[in-house]
């Protein structure tokens, strides 16, 4: 009877100390916590960025080249120079210098509309980083959610085999009074003490789930993984989602087919991008050029020239061995794919939301089904415990109705974990998963 007492003593001692060191925490907190820091959302705002960055009228070919240049040169040379009669002229150590700098400016002003569509396919990628933004936030905040509730699952978990201990405790207590009177014997003790051990063991267990719940929990968040976290909301399922409105908001928020919507542009910008090919390009250029040389044995000794320069240019591709026609073909194949993609995205995003929902309904039913056995199995435990009070059952029906009712709020606690998971899941698919 004495070990039983001490394991409840270091039971209650560890259980202030854990509540003592723990972080009380809302789903709201806990959500906040893993946008800040989820290792994904900042990768995929990494490179979110730099889709913004890349938009720009420079990087589409919209704007002039302006580039500045500068040369410095020179020789020394030995010269033998023959003129028309005859005479040789040596000169050892001549020395010839160069020297010119100017600008100059270079801008295609026609390339076949070629700019102004990848411009566009540019935008393009922007809104396709945003919406893979969106999506990776939406997994984050799914992700969390679920890592959450499994913590208040497992919590709830931990209260109600802790109340099994109670009563096997309750059932050791009486079998030693009755053995102690003379009323009882040493075989019920015993059969008490292996219940009270088994639950004992079970409660160990249950524990140690909450601890591995605190770990995923952390690890959603990406912070410290050994923070003790208190979960300290409820399980609040929402029961009137609606199949058609959901079906309305995944057509227009998942990010899936927004994906696939935005390929299917950026494949048929590509399109025009190669047609353009077809046409001429036209630039003009100018510039600005300053020149001096020096070269004593020449016909102009010296050399200096300053001024503009301007000029237009055109060019068109006549033939290519045929590679327009190919890169046309393959571009609007590239097309073709991306109209299938997005098939099939649709079938299969409608498909996951078809699913969620059935499972929904489903899980919604049982939850009913197995709240009612939970308050069945309860009553059944009360007076149970009552007539072993009394003395007016044995033993073993008190246990068939302690392991009922554990059993009843086990499954109701899954009941109402699955239900709160696919409806978690079905506002994620539909796009509209948000924190309240």
């Amino acid at each position: 009877m004495k070990s039983y007492n001490i394991l409840l003593f270091i039971f209650i001692t560890l259980g202030y100390q854990t509540a003592a060191a723990q972080e009380r925490l809302s789903l709201r907190e806990a959500v906040t916590i893993a946008l800040e820091n989820n290792y994904d959302i900042k990768l995929v705002n990494n490179d979110l960025e730099i889709a913004k960055n890349n938009v720009n009228l420079g990087n589409a070919g919209l704007l002039p080249g302006l580039q500045g240049n500068f040369s410095n040169g020179g020789s020394r040379q030995n010269t033998v120079q023959t003129t028309s009669t005859g005479e040789e002229r040596k000169n050892n150590g001549v020395r010839n210098t160069n020297m010119s700098y100017g600008v100059a400016l270079d801008w295609t002003i026609f390339d076949g509309f070629r700019m102004f569509a990848t411009y566009d396919r540019l935008k393009e990628l922007e809104k396709l980083g945003e919406v893979n933004a969106k999506a990776t936030i939406l997994s984050t905040i799914a992700q969390t959610i679920n890592a959450y509730y499994d913590l208040v699952r497992q919590q709830q978990l931990v209260v109600a085999t802790d109340s099994a201990l109670d009563i096997s405790r309750f059932r050791v207590r009486i079998a030693d009074n009755k053995l102690q009177i003379g009323k009882g014997s040493k075989l019920d003790v015993l059969a008490a003490t292996v219940d009270y051990n088994t639950d004992t063991s079970a409660y160990l267990q249950q524990k140690n789930l909450v601890q591995n719940a605190i770990v995923n929990l952390n690890q959603v968040m990406a912070r410290d993984l050994n923070i003790q976290v208190y979960a300290q909301e409820e399980i609040d399922i929402d029961s009137q989602l609606s199949y058609g409105n959901l079906q309305e908001a995944m057509m227009k928020l998942n990010p899936s087919l927004q994906s696939a919507f935005i390929s299917k542009k950026v494949a048929e910008l590509s399109l025009k991008e190669v047609k353009g090919q077809r046409y001429p390009v036209i630039g003009v250029n100018g510039g600005y050029e300053f020149s001096n040389s020096a070269n004593p044995t020449g016909f102009n000794q010296k050399f200096t020239g300053r001024g503009f320069t301007y000029g237009v240019t055109a060019s068109i591709n006549i033939f290519s061995g045929f590679l327009q026609r190919q890169n046309e073909r393959n571009a609007k194949v590239q097309i073709a794919s991306s109209e299938l993609s997005l098939e099939r995205t649709q079938q299969t995003i409608s498909a996951e939301l078809l699913r969620a929902f059935q499972d929904y309904q489903t899980n919604l039913e049982l939850l009913k089904v197995e709240e009612g056995n939970v308050e069945i199995a309860k009553q059944n435990l009360d007076i149970t415990l009552d007539k072993y009070r009394l003395g007016s059952i044995a033993p073993i029906e008190l246990r068939e109705a302690q392991r009922n009712s554990i059993q009843a709020i086990t499954r109701y606690l899954d009941a109402q974990f699955l239900a709160k998971l696919t409806e978690i899941s079905l506002k994620e698919i539909s796009g509209t998963l948000n924190v309240q």
